[in-house]
């Protein structure tokens, strides 16, 4: 039996990868259909498919897990905020630390300039706009309004940008026909401060598409 000051050596390098089940979202977290790569792409490549990472020394994701989800003495890499200090990310910090397991945030690798090598694109920041106003029409209705903002579906429901922007016209439309409620009149959007230049930029493409 490996002691444990070498057993996190054995994990961390033992050459297997592992790609972490996402759960942030519900339609995110089993099989489907539509994804770009489907489980047979990485099955064709020697990958397999296991119901646990048991096995993985290194383990990738997108966004943070479950604290159930965190192996003892693994390296885990994902978006994670950590220098942040969120107060909401502080218990899955405690956890990592208390398995004695490595985090690598996609945040925090940068060039020797600060500039970050690795951050979502476009399509988060479309994606997002799109759930905002679906959500935003759905906090309106439970407060009493009903507004154009419900004919948006999720992000995920529209199988192209340009659905995403025709969804969009429709609403504009129907806002610039029937107006909205009076008592959340006016609606005004603003875009403030900065970021990664894919997605703080592209904020106001579907906005600006009529």
């Amino acid at each position: 039996m490996s002691s444990p000051r070498t057993w996190p050596l054995i994990m961390f390098g033992n050459g297997v990868v592992g790609i972490l089940l996402e759960v942030t979202n519900k339609w995110e977290r089993w099989p489907y259909t539509k994804r770009v790569h489907h489980y047979a792409l990485y099955e064709d490549v020697g990958c397999e498919i296991f119901e646990d990472l048991f096995q993985c020394g290194l383990i990738l994701g997108i966004k943070q897990p479950k604290l159930e989800m965190i192996l003892p003495d693994r390296a885990y890499a994902f978006f994670y905020h950590t220098y942040k200090a969120q107060k909401e990310n502080m218990p899955l910090l405690d956890k990592i630390l208390a398995e004695r397991a490595s985090l690598f945030d996609y945040e925090l690798i940068v060039e020797d300039t600060g500039k970050r090598l690795l951050a979502f694109g476009k399509f988060a920041s479309r994606a997002g706009m799109i759930d905002f106003l679906r959500g935003l029409g759905l906090w309106y209705l439970n407060h009493g309004y009903s507004t154009p903002f419900l004919s948006f579906g999720s992000s995920y429901m529209y199988s192209s940008l340009a659905a995403a922007k025709a969804a969009m016209i429709s609403v504009d439309e129907q806002i610039a026909t029937k107006g909205l409620p009076s008592g959340i009149c006016s609606l005004v959007f603003v875009f403030t401060g900065f970021g990664n230049g894919t997605v703080y930029s592209n904020l106001g493409s579907l906005i600006s598409v009529h």
